[in-house]
């Protein structure tokens, strides 16, 4: 049985204003379980809350109701809240906004060197996390020249250089173009299957949820589907009524089915639709 990276219990979550309007409540009775090197997603329109959810795995928001809990520590403690975010990092949305050096190594040692870590184990880091993300032969360029993904690359490595048993993604590819995604998305799978490091990616591209072990649909606050992939997608009218997509294999799946070519339901890559294409007589 996996150990437990991050549990949440029945966690509820009310932003604060002068009504009391039913509508604050961004994340409503969640219960999930994130095991130790598990790739999970998170899915949601916009407002859903998924988010705002995620902002809880590193203690970022502290639930108004219910626990969560991240390696063992209840987030609700503040004795806990930096050994919290040392175990369960966290890249945004703008790289931008996370790189703050002239140089990119510099920008890179700098979380280490908050924790207090020697100058010669910093080194170490730097270079190892550097290399894990494919920027080592940029280590002395400036941040601002780089491209979206790789400028996202190095943030990942800042994160890393911290030596987190988690990483959380939110949104981290919205702002980057298919080549960036892509670069980004083939650096978390790498982590996640080289390196065993827990990852929870919050994202609006269904493509990139294709290969996680589990998706956690949310919907208005609440979790409305939870399962692999293909049990999940497979639902493609139950995705399209809270307005979601499904990746394009399972639309073109749905599609055919409707048009009464009978192919299975849970497609989900180009390779799987071109297997079942040549089977059709």
């Amino acid at each position: 049985m996996c150990e437990k990276m991050i549990e949440c219990e029945n966690v509820v979550y009310e932003y604060h204003n002068e009504s009391k309007d039913k509508n604050n409540i961004a994340v409503n009775g969640v219960s999930i379980d994130i095991k130790k090197g598990e790739f999970l997603v998170i899915l949601g329109k916009n407002g859903s809350g998924k988010s705002t959810l995620a902002k809880h795995f590193n203690a970022l928001l502290i639930p108004t109701g219910g626990k969560v809990v991240v390696g063992g520590l209840d987030t609700s403690k503040p004795e806990n809240v930096w050994n919290v975010r040392h175990s369960a990092g966290m890249v945004f949305q703008n790289p931008d906004n996370q790189l703050v050096a002239t140089i990119v190594e510099e920008d890179v040692a700098f979380g280490p060197e908050n924790l207090g870590v020697e100058p010669s184990e910093i080194r170490k880091r730097v270079d190892s996390s550097l290399k894990k993300v494919g920027m080592y032969e940029y280590r002395r360029h400036a941040p601002h020249l780089l491209s979206g993904g790789q400028k996202q690359r190095v943030a990942i490595a800042g994160i890393l250089a911290m030596q987190p048993e988690c990483i959380i993604f939110d949104e981290s590819t919205a702002m980057l173009d298919p080549s960036g995604r892509q670069e980004v998305m083939k650096t978390i799978k790498d982590l996640n299957k080289n390196s065993h490091m827990t990852i929870v990616l919050i994202t609006h591209f269904m493509e990139e949820a294709v290969d996680a072990d589990r998706i956690v649909v949310i919907d208005k606050g609440k979790i409305i589907k939870f399962g692999t992939p293909r049990e999940v997608f497979s639902n493609v009218e139950v995705m399209k009524n809270i307005g979601l997509d499904v990746p394009q294999m399972t639309e073109l799946s749905y599609e055919l089915n409707k048009a009464g070519i009978p192919v299975k339901k849970d497609i989900l890559t180009i390779d799987e639709m071109v297997n079942e294409l040549c089977q059709l007589k």
